[in-house]
């Protein structure tokens, strides 16, 4: 472990930090807001579901690379192609996770709400949503660490990430490069997942009293 070349190589460090997290951060949170519409849909309308779950579980199962080389042909190899990839991997593990959240909510509580005149709109933001945030941030946080390690992946195309020291730390054999990559990866990761469950106890205090 070579220590003098973390400060040597300080600028460099941060940029390609500030890249992995444009990538590895943007993309679930993306797919947070698309997954809470299709969650609420598919949590209404069971028949629609089974379709919508099919559909991710699929584009889950697609190597990260061949997705990756898959949209170059109509976004490049630029960061939108990596944020979409990664935005479609996140609706596997957060769509769910709406759905289960939104079918977990007491249906006494409903009818509770439905009782003091809440309409369908105010009682799914007011009641059945806040009930359902400890499990949809649970998924989002999955879906966080999942999008900080997958995006490393992203420099095999030409996309700046931690990745880069990766592949530059194995082709010179300076195996530096890679302990601080692989030690800031898991720092990221780390902070966004502690940053999450401080929203979900925010959002929860009920929650964190008990």
């Amino acid at each position: 472990m070579m220590w003098s070349w973390i400060p040597s190589n300080g600028a460099q460090i941060w940029q390609y930090t500030q890249d992995h997290i444009l990538l590895g951060v943007l993309s679930p949170l993306i797919g947070l807001a698309i997954s809470l519409p299709l969650g609420i849909a598919a949590a209404r309308w069971r028949w629609f579901y089974p379709p919508v779950l099919t559909i991710v579980n699929v584009l889950y199962a697609i190597p990260a690379l061949a997705l990756f080389v898959a949209l170059i042909p109509s976004l490049g190899l630029s960061d939108t192609n990596v944020i979409v990839a990664l935005t479609l991997y996140s609706l596997c593990i957060i769509v769910p996770n709406v759905v289960a959240g939104l079918r977990a909510v007491p249906e006494p509580v409903r009818q509770a709400a439905t009782a003091m005149g809440y309409g369908a709109l105010r009682r799914l933001v007011f009641v059945e949503l806040p009930l359902a945030v400890p499990v949809i941030i649970g998924g989002l946080r999955v879906a966080m660490v999942s999008s900080i390690s997958l995006a490393s992946i992203a420099q095999l195309i030409g996309v700046y990430s931690l990745g880069y020291f990766f592949i530059d730390g194995e082709q010179r054999a300076f195996p530096t490069e890679i302990y601080v990559a692989l030690v800031l990866i898991i720092a990221l990761a780390l902070a966004c997942d502690l940053v999450l469950v401080g929203v979900r106890r925010a959002l929860t205090p009920w929650v964190a009293r008990s």
